[in-house]
């Protein structure tokens, strides 16, 4: 699969969405570095599987899935010989925890996940070392219980404590040291009982001072006779810490003893986290099990590009061993490049395993080798123009494709003169057709169009184009011929019908023109044939006249300037005859000549395609007439044109 054609189908977009569904980041590199697979057998288990892991998300979408990837580091340090710290025991024991969770919750499951929910059959049974862990641990420290050596020291430890404190009290509470307190506190300072004592009598007590107040009126000393016995103490905690440290080495010994064990636990650990975020990932797009098939036949029943969402209208068409070239045609942006992509990228989704947005029908056909040519690839490194480029990549496509191969190409043979770019296209589309490749190409060549009546195997295929609204509807007919709707979408913006004609003439083409007449068309539309029309007789009374200035053609809500006075105004109609519009300056209306108007500001750069006029040039009471009889017929009422 080569890497450009996946990034142009958006593969790799996908993955990442995919990988954002996983807990650990050993998960996430796995999807990140998905490829397609080749072998029918593998990608089915892998669609089996997120297959059985969504029934499972159906039942419960709490899976009790471990962000393990510090386990690794921890028996890494182990091996060296350095003893795991008790908050790093407390992970691996939070590992423990989710490895015995996560075997109880797949223990009901195997009814609708047999293969998945037995995955966890593979980890092994390691709950002595996890109660050993959990019995030595609280609250992220060694307990006091982990060992009876330890208890001892601990509370031999505490009854020493309490003794110090006792003998600061006693001394805080004495008549002798009553004159020299501050207060009659004990005071703990960096782990030492204190007695606040008055700067100036400091030498009075016998002790070493801990710390200093800060207006510098008070020493908190620790007295003489508590010192001693903290002697006693420091032997008890170096006691303490050597027998932390040997519950830590025996802790380590333990993990290390399950080494094998913990590797195999999280290698199932991972392989579920990456199931279960391409099945979730599966479930947030609606997404389908595909069927694979080795016939051919690729069978897309209502699919929607994965990246569209909702905005996605619903692609459906059949290729097979008989007819296994599709020519699309039809208007720019009708959808026709979305559809090669929604093609191509569900055939990669389905053959990494993972589910794709269509309806239940969908079947793919395993394909070895995918390959794209999209946009128009222009290498500025090499100094290739766009039809170069692509040329270049279409040449090495026929070079590597056979009848493993589906080739998906846009626009084949765009960029030069169009016979010569058609003839080209053609013989391209007839060689990879005779190598056995499947090919779904987009074309504005009339004469690819005949391919499928002139060559078995093709068929045609039109993107819907609703003239009415004049919007695509991104529809795929399968065995229509489309066309660019040039004539259509002329006339219905306002082209007069002999014009079009005249052009239809000059085209040579086969399509209908007897809908282009003035017989039903709104009064907009008779405005703007009105106006051409003028403008054509105008033109020829100059030319008898033999007058060479041209009248330049303004729209209505085009923003002109008007000369001397340098006045902005609205385009309202016209020319006349004369060459003279109306133009609204300061809500009046009048008639100037096109000689004093200058273009200022298109109307198509300041109102959209169905802006309605009259708001800035009919009255309110106006509109409001025209807007009750456009609903209904009231007696007596009719509607003045306004000039």
């Amino acid at each position: 699969m080569n890497p450009t054609s996946l990034q142009q189908l958006d593969y790799y977009q996908i993955l990442n969405t995919v990988a954002s569904f996983a807990h650990t980041d050993r998960a996430k590199r796995i999807i990140l570095t998905s490829e397609p697979k080749l072998v029918k057998k593998h990608i089915e288990h892998m669609l089996d599987e997120v297959s059985e892991a969504s029934r499972i998300l159906a039942i419960s979408s709490s899976i009790p899935i471990h962000s393990l990837d510090e386990v690794t580091a921890y028996l890494e340090q182990a091996n060296k010989g350095i003893f795991l710290q008790p908050g790093q025991l407390q992970r691996v024991l939070s590992f423990l925890e989710h490895c015995r969770k996560l075997t109880t919750f797949m223990r009901d499951k195997v009814l609708v996940a047999p293969t998945v929910a037995n995955y966890v059959q593979s980890i092994g049974d390691m709950h002595d070392i996890e109660d050993e862990i959990a019995r030595s641990l609280r609250h992220g420290q060694i307990d006091d219980h982990a060992s009876p050596e330890l208890a001892t020291i601990r509370r031999h430890l505490g009854m020493k404590q309490a003794e110090v404190k006792e003998k600061a009290e006693a001394m805080c509470r004495s008549k002798k040291l009553a004159p020299y307190l501050q207060e009659s506190i004990v005071v703990e300072k960096d782990g030492h009982f204190t007695i606040p004592i008055k700067k100036q009598y400091r030498s009075k007590v016998a002790g070493n001072i801990v710390d200093t107040s800060a207006s510098g009126a008070t020493v908190f000393m620790e007295p003489a006779e508590v010192a001693n016995i903290y002697e006693e103490m420091n032997d008890l905690v170096m006691a303490e810490t050597h027998e932390v440290e040997k519950i830590l080495y025996t802790l380590t010994a333990l993990v290390l003893e399950k080494e094998n064990d913990l590797h195999i636990a999280m290698e199932t650990m991972h392989h579920y986290d990456v199931v279960f975020a391409k099945a979730k990932y599966g479930r947030s797009i609606d997404g389908v099990i595909p069927q694979l098939n080795e016939s051919y036949t690729i069978h897309v029943d209502a699919a929607r590009h994965p990246l569209l969402g909702e905005h996605a209208v619903p692609l459906s068409l059949q290729l097979g061993i008989d007819e296994r070239a599709l020519i699309i045609t039809g208007p720019n942006t009708g959808g026709k490049t979305v559809a090669l992509k929604t093609v191509g990228l569900l055939t990669l989704m389905a053959q990494t395993g993972l589910m794709v947005p269509a309806g239940e029908k969908t079947s793919l056909h395993v394909f070895q080798k995918l390959f794209v040519d999209i946009g128009d690839g222009q290498s500025i490194e090499q100094n290739l123009s766009t039809f170069s480029s692509r040329l270049t990549n279409i040449v090495n496509i026929l070079e590597r494709a056979d009848d493993k191969t589906l080739v998906l190409v846009d626009e084949l043979g765009s960029g030069t003169d169009p016979n010569e770019g058609m003839a080209l296209a053609q013989v391209i589309l007839e060689q990879l057709f005779a190598k056995g490749t499947t090919i779904l190409a987009t074309t504005h060549y009339r004469e690819l169009k005949s391919l499928a009546t002139t060559h078995e195997g093709f068929i045609n295929g039109s993107m819907a184009f609703d003239i009415d609204t004049l919007q695509p509807t991104y529809r795929l007919l399968l065995g229509e011929t489309g066309n660019s709707q040039a004539f259509d979408i002329a006339y219905k913006l306002g082209l007069h019908p002999k014009l079009i004609h005249r052009a239809h003439k000059l085209s040579d083409s086969q399509s209908d023109t007897s809908n282009f007449t003035l017989g039903d068309v709104d009064q907009t539309q008779k405005r703007r044939y009105e106006r051409q029309l003028a403008t054509t007789n105008y033109a020829r009374k100059q030319s008898k006249a033999k007058k060479q200035t041209a009248i330049p053609i303004f729209d209505q809500g085009d923003n002109v300037t008007v000369s001397p006075d340098g006045e902005v105004g609205i385009v309202y109609k016209g020319p006349d005859d004369t060459g003279n519009y109306i133009v609204q300056i300061k809500g009046k209306k009048r008639r100037v000549n096109h000689k004093r108007l200058k273009l200022h500001i298109p109307a198509s750069e300041l109102y959209p395609a169905d802006y309605d006029f009259d708001i800035i040039f009919k009255s309110v009471e106006y509109r409001k007439t025209k807007h009750v009889l456009k609903r209904k017929h009231v007696e007596g009422q009719i509607l003045d044109e306004e000039d």
